[in-house]
This record gives structure tokens, sequence and C-alpha cells, in this order.
């Protein structure tokens, strides 16, 4: 018997490479000092640089021991410790519809009887009451799969199972310990399997540690200065937001070289232990693999998984947790259990909601996609810091501002000034004021750092953007997915059952597969086109039902008994106005769901990711609509056509429209943004967390019962892990679409009206904290472990971000243009106000009688109102009723409307060509990780060229052939 050993990496016989003035062989290489090592997430499962050096002896004698091949189903055989048992036990598994397959035996496997559960169980150890294992203790159960034993697919599920089986897998079958009408089957794909379907699917595996060189700037500079540099690093506080490195264990510092598995050339990779080669998440994503590309009928396309769940053949099929988040004993005395205990306590606690994010570990457990949601939202939210302390920063200088502007003022000691009454027959005149406290709140968000902060939002919404680029290309890199591709996808079943009866032959494949005509496409999508306009009408009708509401309340809370009420009737119209358009959002979002996930149905998507991108997109315009209609009214619409004293437009000759206070409009936009952020944020919250706390408590609930038919269980501790996975909640059906959109509409909210509202992205920021805890928390604790998919971007996702950053430049432009004061304050301080001759002094001194210059006079005496006062203020710039042409737009209003155009130009013009400058400036891959990349891929190639003549010389030595220093 050969002895499995490893050796060092000593190449006998480099290339010569001197003509190109690089290193002539790799241990020239390894003796080079690293210059930046840039950890790699997969880890490599070598101690030390070794790998295997003969392809023989790894073929035919395995370095770890790996059970043979024994009877799977119900007639699994049980291990060699339980081999005295007698086998007089009944097989309590086996139900009688299904005797005639599932007892039918395989002709690769001899059939030996059964024995009991319990009989396992009292000769078996933990790891197999924990349900990880198959019964005998060495199989690792890689996948679940979950049936009824009353559904009539019988046929279907034995002939699915049959061909899993001939494709290489092991099946193991359980029954529920909570219901006697559920089943379970275990999935186990064995070490062949493994790598046939890992070589199919070019899944990239660890060969060779990483070495590096040193490039001709750290020579450069020397190595003194780089000692000093890590003495002075050595003196600085721990950066408390990093997690320490004893914190995380299971994840090695060690760097590796990954190449496409290949079984020819098994002597090249890194294989220590063939249990652990392949991850839990790797085995996972094959298992899946094959479960999709397994027949269940006779046909050409009747196979998957997907079509099983389809027509209730399977419940469910997901990948079991790697076992329990908790422990009764500390982590930092015992370590963690497995990977998914030390999620919960690294990662998923609050207790550490300051830390970063153990990346590499969430994408191990639960596969790049989600790692890439969850880098992304982090990456998002530290962003979110510096925008939070700007707005934070331009709401103080509002504050400590607030009792010295001059606006504030002159409406504050405006005593005398009669304002026009609200409404024509039961309101009063009144005194601007009454207003003090409304114009001071204003002056928060409508003061002189607006414009800086827009344009500043604007920036950092490109700046995002770019550098997440940067930040997902080192992702990607780490990750092994630059080369990665994304194979051709499975046909939906819907779309197969719908366009069956017409085949085209597939242009990748070469196969015949069902076709969807132009003509049948273009038709379901101007359906689908239709539908959606036909939503958005249903949002503008509610939002016109919300403003005849406003009008409404506009005049009643004006003529209110209570002072209070009657006083502060502009707080009392907004907040009741935004309350109710609240609701009605609510209610239209869980009607637009439905309606978008029967028009992407209606339009038969061709594969899961079309159907994905299709609903993401209507989601989004669905609720983008919803949510943002009635803002975009309160910004641009209300108080611009509401006429004057005396010739007021009316809604249906009823209803007087809304006109804006005179300290402006732009505190109505604010108190919109601010209600609906924060309990739209707080609604989404509680329903994340506390819904599946809700459906799960209410499942464990019914496991303490005996109903259902299930044994009664008290602790649930007992249950293996099969049962405690099946009682957890399914990950979303839509996937990672509810969670980007929620964060996409944040995204909305923050940078297309910031600058009516600074602390939008101060909101953002502190959500953002609670939210990554609580989707890390959902996906830990809460949701069966979701399949472990690939992805190399967020998807759809970064063209819509991208698009709300253009549309965030041209609202800002308009509110700061239009809704807010502050180009009509500017043209007073440089052409009507005292500064005018004098040169430009402090702005409150040129501000002095801005009050008096934005209000215009209107006659009551002409309505035949019966006040005292005979003329009243209104804000306008119209000419007084004394003058030859009364009530015309003086020269002040042209000059005003005159600089809003020119402002928006310019301000359009001056961020889009800084964002534009930008974006120039900052590339979407860093320099460092190309140069890494095509160093990578020089040094892969040698190395590989030096395994292969080592392993070839030495092949040739050991069967006595000639040793030669040159290629065979």
């Amino acid at each position: 018997m050969f002895k499995a050993t490893t050796s060092k990496i000593t190449p006998t016989l480099p290339l010569s490479l001197s003509s190109s003035g690089m290193h002539t062989s790799i241990s020239e290489i390894l003796k080079e000092k690293s210059l930046k090592p840039s950890r790699r997430s997969l880890p490599c499962l070598a101690q030390s640089q070794t790998h295997p050096i003969n392809l023989n002896h790894f073929l035919s004698v395995p370095l770890s021991p790996e059970p043979k091949p024994e009877v799977e189903g119900l007639s699994q055989s049980i291990s060699t410790s339980c081999s005295l048992l007698p086998e007089d036990g009944k097989d309590q598994y086996v139900e009688e519809s299904e005797v005639t397959c599932e007892t039918k035996p395989d002709e690769s496997f001899p059939l030996q009887k059964p024995v009991t559960r319990a009989k396992l169980e009292a000769c078996t150890d933990s790891p197999i009451s924990s349900g990880l294992f198959f019964r005998d203790g060495k199989k690792r159960i890689d996948y679940i799969l979950v049936y009824k034993k009353s559904s009539p697919q019988v046929e279907k599920r034995c002939t699915f199972e049959k061909n899993l089986r001939a494709e290489g897998l092991m099946l193991e079958k359980e029954p529920s310990l909570t219901n006697n009408d559920i089943m379970f089957v275990k999935v186990h794909a064995p070490w062949d399997t493994l790598c046939k379907y890992a070589e199919q699917m070019n899944i990239r595996m660890p060969f060779r540690k990483k070495c590096y060189f040193t490039d001709w700037k750290s020579k450069t500079l020397g190595s003194r200065f780089h000692l000093r540099c890590r003495q002075i690093k050595s003196w600085l506080p721990r950066n408390p937001m990093k997690l320490d490195k004893e914190a995380l264990p299971d994840l090695e510092e060690s760097d590796c070289y990954t190449a496409p598995f290949s079984r020819a050339r098994m002597h090249h990779f890194t294989i220590n232990n063939r249990e652990t080669f392949f991850s839990n998440s790797t085995r996972s994503r094959i298992l899946h693999h094959v479960l999709q590309r397994t027949k269940y009928e006779e046909g050409k396309l009747k196979m998957g998984i997907n079509r099983l769940l389809g027509n209730n053949t399977y419940e469910a099929a997901f990948p079991p947790h790697e076992g329990g988040y908790k422990s009764r004993h500390p982590i930092k005395t015992h370590g963690a259990q497995n990977h998914r205990h030390l999620l919960y306590e690294r990662w998923a606690r609050w207790g550490i909601w300051y830390k970063y994010q153990p990346l590499d570990l969430i994408r191990r457990y639960f596969g790049e996609k989600i790692g890439l949601y969850f880098a992304w939202l982090g990456w998002y939210t530290g962003m979110l810091i510096p925008a939070a302390l700007v707005g934070v920063f331009v709401f103080l200088y509002g504050l400590f501002t607030m009792d010295s502007s001059q606006v504030s003022k002159e409406i504050c000691e405006a005593n005398t000034t009669i304002m026009c009454p609200m409404c024509e027959e039961t309101c009063e005149p009144w005194t601007l004021s009454d207003s003090c406290v409304y114009a001071k709140v204003t002056h928060l968000f409508d003061n002189g750092g607006t414009v800086f902060f827009a344009i500043f939002m604007a920036i950092w919404a490109t700046v995002f953007l770019e550098f997440w680029k940067r930040r997902r290309a080192e992702l990607t890199y780490d990750w092994d997915l630059i080369d990665w591709e994304e194979e051709e996808e499975e046909l939906r079943p819907q779309f197969e059952a719908k366009y069956s009866g017409v085949e085209r032959v597939n242009p990748i494949s070469g196969k015949p597969e069902p076709f969807q005509p132009f003509t049948d496409k273009l038709s379901r999508l101007m359906v689908s086109v239709s539908g959606i306009f036909f939503m958005i009408s249903l949002v503008l009708t509610a939002v016109f039902a919300v403003v005849v509401f406003r009008l409404i309340a506009m005049e009643k809370f004006a003529s209110f008994r209570w002072y209070f009420v009657k006083k502060n009737w502009q707080f009392a119209t907004s907040g009741t106005g935004v309350c109710i358009n609240f609701m009605i959002i609510m209610s239209l979002n869980v009607v637009y769901e439905k309606v978008a996930y029967l028009l992407t149905n209606l339009e038969h998507p061709r594969t899961e990711s079309e159907w994905e991108n299709s609903f993401s997109l209507k989601m989004f315009l669905f609720q983008f609509v919803n949510l943002n209609s009635s803002t975009f009214y309160i910004a641009f619409f209300l108080g611009r056509f509401a006429g004057r004293p005396g010739k007021y437009n009316k809604l249906f000759n009823r209803w007087r429209l809304e006109e804006c206070h005179p300290s402006g409009c732009l505190i109505d936009l604010c108190l919109q943004m601010g209600v609906i952020m924060f309990f739209k944020q707080i609604w989404n919250n509680f329903m994340e967390l506390g819904y599946p706390l809700l459906q799960n408590w209410w499942s464990r609930r019914k496991m303490k019962k005996v109903g259902g038919g299930g044994q009664n269980v008290e602790n649930k501790a007992q249950l293996p892990q099969w049962d405690k996975d099946w009682n957890l909640q399914p990950m979303n059906a839509h996937g990672l679409v509810d969670e980007y959109l929620e964060m996409v509409l944040q995204f909305g909210f923050t940078t297309i009206f910031v600058a009516a509202f600074p602390l939008a992205p101060l909101l953002a920021l502190l959500n953002n904290i609670i939210e990554i805890r609580l989707d890390a928390y959902k996906f830990v604790t809460q949701w069966r472990r979701p399949m472990p998919a690939r992805a190399t971007d967020i998807g759809i996702w970064h063209g819509i971000l991208e698009g709300i950053g253009v549309l965030a430049v041209i609202t800002n432009a308009f509110v700061i243009a239009i809704t807010s004061d502050y180009i009509p304050r500017f043209v007073y301080a440089f052409k009507y106000g005292p500064c005018v001759d004098k040169g430009h002094h402090h702005e409150d001194e040129c501000l002095r009688g801005y009050m008096n210059s934005s209000l215009s006079v209107f006659d009551m005496w002409e309505t035949k109102n019966s006040s005292q006062f005979r003329y009243c203020r209104y804000r306008d710039y119209r000419a007084p009723p004394w003058s030859s042409v009364p009530y015309e737009f003086t020269l002040q209003f042209w000059h005003v409307l005159a600089a809003r155009l020119a402002f928006i130009i310019v301000f359009e013009h001056l961020v889009y060509g800084i964002k534009s400058f930008i974006a120039y400036l900052i590339p979407d891959m860093p320099k460092d990780l190309c140069d890494r990349m095509r160093r990578e891929k020089y040094l892969m190639q040698e190395m590989m060229y030096e395994a292969e003549l080592e392993h070839l010389q030495k092949e040739r030595k050991k069967n006595g052939g000639r040793y030669h220093h040159e290629w065979p």
C-alpha cells in the first residue's frame, strides 16, 4: 500500500525566462518578500505549500476514510459498529403505496435489511442525532428533499430518485418527528460524483499557495521604510470596527491560486482531506445542479426539481443548515460549533452592530449572490456616514441661525401685517406673526447650506456607485468570479408548458427547445405595459384624492373652533394629508406586488433570471411612483396654480386650490418626506423580523402538540436538523428582490429630494445599521438555508441606481429653484435689497425688507368682505390695486423667474460635469488589482507547467525511464 504523503514545492526543471527579464523559476519567486498580500476568501486547505505528487495514488487510495457504496433509500445499510444488532426490526418507513417503487432493488446496490432508528441512534455518535449525516455517521447530508406521503405523484418521485441514484448520488429516507405525513429524503454526493460535476461546472479549486513578488517601487523605497510604517501602525489604537483575527478562527490566512477543477490533473490540487476539499456551499451547489438536470419522466425536457416542486411532487428542497446557531458554552473558550454558530456570534448578534461584516464567511455559507448583497449593503451604509454628517451640519447651521434669520425675524415681528383669509366664507384675516414657529421650522431646512448639500449629494451618489464598482471588482477577484460566466439556464416550467408545441434549436446547446414567437411576445409585452400604465394611473388617482382631502381639510382647520388648531392649520393640514397618503401607499403596495407577479407571469419569461429582472423592474416602477407621486405634487405643483385673492382657481368650482405659506412650501415637502421615510422604515423592519418570528413561533407551538399525527416533542433540541430546518420559513419566493427594492427606494428618498430634507441620509444610516443585523438574524436563525448561488454583480439594480442618480440632479435643481425660496432671496439681495448700492454686506442685512417685498396687496372690499380691514397681504409678485395695471405681475416676478430657469440650467450642467469628471477619474478596477491578475495568470501557467513536468518526471523515474532535464 502506498502511504499518502505530500512534499514542498521544489521544482527541479524551471522554465528559462532570462531573456524576458523575469524570474527564472517559481522557486526564486518564493524566496522574495511579499509586497501586499491580498487575502483571498477561498482558503487553501494546506497548512504549508504542499500538493499531491502522484495522480495514480490519488485515484486509487483515498486520503481520508470514505465508506464504500451502500444501499440507499429505504434499504440503507447500517454502519459496521451496528452490524451485530439483530435484524428483526421492521422497516417503519415503507408506505403501502410506495412498496413497489421503494423496495425495488437497484442493480448497483446489494439489499440489506434496515433497522429501526431507535437502534441506530443507540449505537451511533452525536453527529447522527444532530441530523448532519446519514444513519451510518459518515456520509454528509448535502441536500434535503421533503414530500408528503399522501401525495399522488408517486411515480414521478420514484423515477426521479432512481435517476438520482443513477447519477451517483446516495439517498436515505427519514420520517418527520412532528408530522407523520412528512417524509425527508437525505441526499449525499460521493467523492467521485463531486469530482465529475465540479469538472463539468468549471468550479475553481485551490491548487497552490500564493506567492508574491516585490516590484520596483518597494525596492526603491527600501525595507526600512516599511519597517518604520509597521511600527507606527502598531502604536495606533486598534480599529474597533474590525473583527479580531481570533474571532474567525475558521478562516485561514493562507492564500491559494485557484483553477478550474480537472480530474485528469487532480495531482495539481491541494487535497489533504476529501471530506473538506469541497466546502458545504460548493457541495450544495453541485447537488442543486444535478437536481435541476435529472429527469422524472421519459421526455426531452421533463426534468428538474423546480418542476417537481411546482406540481407538488415535493414540498420543499433545500440544503441543510450546519447545525444550531446557539451553544451552551461561550465561543471565546470553546470555539464555534459550526459556521452557522460562528455567523450568529460574529455577525447576527446586536452586540456587534458596529463591526465590519465577515463577508468571506457569509459568502462561504450562503454563496456569492447573497454575499454580494450584504457587501453592497455594507458599502452603502458606510458611504452614508459622510453624507449623514454633512446633512447634520447643514441642519445644525439652520438650527443655530434660526432665531437670527432676517426672514424669520420679519415674520415674527409682523404683528400689524394682515394676511388674506384662507377661505372666503367662514375664515377671518390673520396676522403674519401667527406663523412665526412655522417660519423658524422652515429655516431649518431652507437655508444657505441647501444648495451646497444638494451639489454634495449629487456628487456623493456618483462617488458611491463608482467606488462600488471598484469594490465589486475586488470581491469578484477574491471570490474567483472574474472568469466565471453564468451557465445556460434551464427553461421555466411555465414557459415549457406554454410553448411546447413550437420548437427551435438552441444556438448555445444545439438542442431543440420551446420557442416563443415574436408576435406572441410583442402582444404579451404590450398587455403588460398597458397594465403598468393602468396601475400608475391608479396611483395618480389616489394622489388626486389626497389633494382633494387637503383642500377640504384646509378650509375646516382654518375655520376650526379650537384656537390651537386654527392657529396651526398649516401643520394640521399637512400632517393629516401625509398620514392619509402613507396609509394609501402601504395599502397599494400589497396590490402592486400581486399585479406585478401576474403581469410578469403573463409575459412568460424564458428563464428565472429574465423573470426576476422583469419582476424587479415592475416592482420598482410601481413602488417608486407610489411613494414619490405625492412628493412630486407638493414639490412642484402645490401653490403654483392657486391664483390670487378675488380670482382664486377652484377645483370643481367648489374648493379653492391650496397655496404655499408665506415662508415657502419647502416645509410641506420636508414633512411629507420625514413622515413617510420614518414610518415606512419602521414598518419594513417590523415586517421583516416580526413576520418570520410569528410564523416560527406558531410552528414551534404546533411541534409541542400531538396534532398533525406527529410525536410529542417536548424539547426542540432533540429534533434532527432536517426537522428543524423544515419548521423554519423558506426564503422569500422572489429571492433578494424585496431586500434590494427596499434599499433602492431608500436610496431614492436619500438623493432625489435631499435638498428639502437634509436629515434623510442620517435616517437612512440609522435604518441600515438596524437593517444589516435584522437581515443577518433572519438569514441565520429564521430562514431555511438558501441555495448558495453565484453572481458577479447586483444585477439590474445597478442600472436603476444610476438612473436614480441622474434623476436626483434634476429634481434637486428644481426643488432649489422652484420649491425653495433661495432664488427669490438671492434676487432680492442683489437686485432690490439695501445692499445693491452699498456693496455686499452680511446676508441678513441684505435681506432686510425681503418679507414685505414678497407680499402683494389686495383690496378686500372688492369682494364685499365686511372685515374691518380693507387691505390684506398675500404671497405673490403682483401690482397693488391702486396701480394703473392692478394685480398684474411685477418686474421682480420676471426677474425671479429668469433667475430660477438660469439656476436650473447652470446647476444641472455644473453637477453633471462634475459627476462625469469624477466617473472618468475613478476606474472601475484598481490598477494594482489589474497587475495582480495579470501576474497571477502568468504564475499559474508557470506552476501548472512545472507541476506537470515534475509529475511526469517522477512517473518516468519510477517506471525506470531515463531522466532528462527537458520536456518529454
